[in-house]
């Protein structure tokens, strides 16, 4: 009699554990979306474009034996009503459950992201349990739905592990800015600052006869020639109010990264004009020294906003033969020739945003908060009306590091002697 009970209370803990486990999906049952992208229709219609960029989870797994016939990834393009549906609507041509639990990044396209009613599509993407609001934000200059068929990595059969390599660098050379959801719904709430999107295209621009500086473009400006993807990210797209307004420069996105101390990078390889000969650059690499210093007086008529930023410069290029280390003189006429230089790029492009954007992409009305004791004091000042009248300077102190593994370079005059 006991052992009849204590098999039936068995059973009965059995079932009880293995019910959690009735609407489990296998990992090959499901389509992983891990690229979103959204189009614009047309003004008439209130649907949009979408297009899955489905992950096979089984491509080069050991259950395929390392290979098999499938393919890396699947694209599909139709257009709906919203996210959530589009799921559903998927399955007449997708035999798996569709699902955007690995989604990494959603493209959007310039057209669409211009648009005055895009900040409406932006906020279904807060109602959707398997969205993350760590997710990647790319403008792709063409539509999204032809921008993720040109993704073609060659040396990265994985399309999610792509992404991930490729943001991971342009964050690290501040080639394109650090953009995910979250912080793009913060800034647009905040109604302040300027946010800044990841820009790209897979269309290449015509720029026969020029040459352009590859350290002050945006995407689709970059020539090149060979075998690569067509994929081209740098710079980055410009939003005001949910709404993007603009692009700016690969030059520029670096020199936000500078200003910002939200925003984290170790340092910068760029190439300034040469002061001992014009017909050179000199390479050098910019790291930041410590906490950007921003000093704010907003109470004044005019207010004014002064920004200390301490870099260390350590020269990659002497085409001028000049041996820096032994003579000091020319050492501060480089010093100084670096100050003017970058002082100069900061402060057009600063004077670009308050001409053109009416607000910056700095971080700086965070700061300016802590000089209200209240946050509809803030308000009342208004920073976006504020902003493009206020005083702002940026002092820039120089400290070299070193000259490049040889600093020493001997004179060219006894070489060719």
């Amino acid at each position: 009699m006991m052992t009849t009970i204590t098999k039936s209370i068995s059973l009965f803990a059995m079932l009880v554990f293995l019910s959690g486990c009735w609407d489990q999906v296998e990992l090959e049952g499901r389509a992983y979306v891990v690229g979103l992208g959204m189009d614009k229709i047309d003004d008439e219609t209130n649907q949009i474009r979408i297009t899955f960029l489905i992950s096979n989870p089984e491509f080069g797994s050991l259950a395929e034996g390392g290979g098999g016939d499938e393919p890396p990834q699947e694209i599909i393009s139709f257009v709906a009503n919203d996210m959530e549906s589009a799921k559903d609507v998927a399955n007449m041509v997708v035999a798996k459950q569709v699902t955007y639990d690995l989604l990494r990044v959603l493209f959007i396209s310039e057209e669409f992201a211009k648009d005055p009613e895009f900040i409406r599509w932006m906020y279904d993407l807060t109602k959707s349990k398997e969205i993350r609001r760590d997710i990647r934000l790319v403008v792709s200059k063409e539509k999204a739905s032809t921008f993720i068929q040109n993704i073609n990595p060659l040396l990265e059969s994985r399309p999610h592990e792509y992404f991930e390599k490729i943001f991971e660098r342009l964050n690290a050379t501040g080639i394109a800015p650090t953009s995910d959801l979250l912080k793009f719904f913060r800034i647009t709430e905040s109604d302040a600052d300027l946010f800044l999107s990841i820009y790209g295209t897979s269309l290449q621009k015509n720029n026969s006869g020029s040459v352009q500086n590859p350290l002050n473009i945006t995407a689709g400006e970059f020539q090149y020639e060979g075998m690569t993807s067509p994929i081209q990210f740098a710079g980055a797209a410009v939003f005001k109010e949910g709404k993007m307004i603009g692009t700016i420069t690969t030059r520029e996105t670096r020199l936000a990264y500078l200003l910002n101390p939200t925003l984290p990078i170790k340092d910068i390889l760029t190439a300034y004009p040469d002061p001992f000969s014009e017909d050179h650059k000199l390479a050098i690499r910019v790291e930041k020294q410590g906490k950007v210093k921003t000093k704010m007086d907003l109470k004044k008529e005019v207010p004014s906003i002064d920004v200390s930023l301490p870099l260390a410069v350590e020269v990659l290029s002497n085409h001028s033969m000049v041996d820096y280390p032994k003579e000091a003189e020319k050492r501060e006429q480089l010093k100084k020739h670096l100050d003017d230089e970058i002082t100069k790029v900061f402060e057009d492009f600063i004077k670009k945003t308050q001409e053109e954007y009416g607000t910056e992409p700095f971080g700086w009305s965070l700061e300016a908060r802590k000089h209200f004791r209240t946050l509809p004091e803030f308000e009342k000042f208004d920073w976006m009306k504020t902003y493009p009248n206020m005083d702002i300077n940026v002092d820039i102190s120089i400290r070299f590091s070193n000259f490049g593994r040889q600093g020493e370079v001997p004179k060219l005059e006894e070489l060719r002697d």
